[in-house]
């Protein structure tokens, strides 16, 4: 920790402390009769429904709104969408793990989520961090430079002295552009392996 300076980790939520969202995305599309990939896609190539997410994400419109919306893009029913969407997802235990054996090392942790409506964090590990920011209570969302620093600032450590780990390309480069050394999540082994490394600490 004093040989490299790294004195914060700020995590993502859903992807890094949770199985893939894709493949959950996925199980709903199979469940609603959905073809595969149908939820990325929309978020891929259609504008309605990224900036849809983005409101939801910024807290500017309600999860009724959201599903509502989306479920009518998807033509799916719109009550209970975001549970459906998720329902698929697990606990990651080795990276929940790694970052509570972090923290009993005397790191700084903190999670930093765009968040899907307000439910999704029931299940969230909150007893892990020390603080939080949820996009949806702050009106920002990654990749903007704003929430990083105010992750930074909630756990008291300069953006230069944080890794953030997140499993979205354009997350980790907008950690990296305020000055935070970034971690793209594909695995909980590999990651937690290079988080060893930017902690200099064991996780294992």
């Amino acid at each position: 920790m004093e040989e490299n300076g790294t004195r914060g980790l700020l995590v993502d939520f859903g992807g890094v402390l949770t199985t893939n969202i894709w493949k959950s995305f996925d199980l709903f599309c199979e469940s609603e009769g959905l073809e595969k990939g149908t939820v990325l896609e929309l978020f891929r190539g259609d504008g309605e429904a990224l900036a849809l997410l983005r409101a939801l994400e910024r807290g500017a419109v309600s999860d009724e709104e959201f599903e509502r919306d989306f479920g009518e893009l998807l033509g799916v029913d719109p009550p209970g969408l975001i549970d459906r969407l998720f329902a698929g997802l697990e606990p990651e235990t080795a990276m929940i793990g790694a970052v509570e054996r972090a923290r009993a090392a005397g790191i700084r942790t903190g999670l930093i989520s765009n968040s899907w409506g307000t439910g999704i964090y029931e299940r969230a590990p909150m007893r892990i961090f020390d603080a939080t920011v949820i996009s949806g209570d702050v009106g920002l969302h990654k990749p903007q430079p704003e929430i990083y620093e105010l992750g930074a600032q909630r756990i008291g450590v300069a953006p230069a002295e944080c890794v953030f780990v997140d499993d979205l390309r354009e997350n980790v480069a907008g950690a990296e552009a305020v000055g935070m050394r970034a971690i793209l999540h594909r695995s909980p082994t590999e990651t937690i392996a290079e988080l060893e490394r930017a902690l200099a600490i064991e996780l294992g």
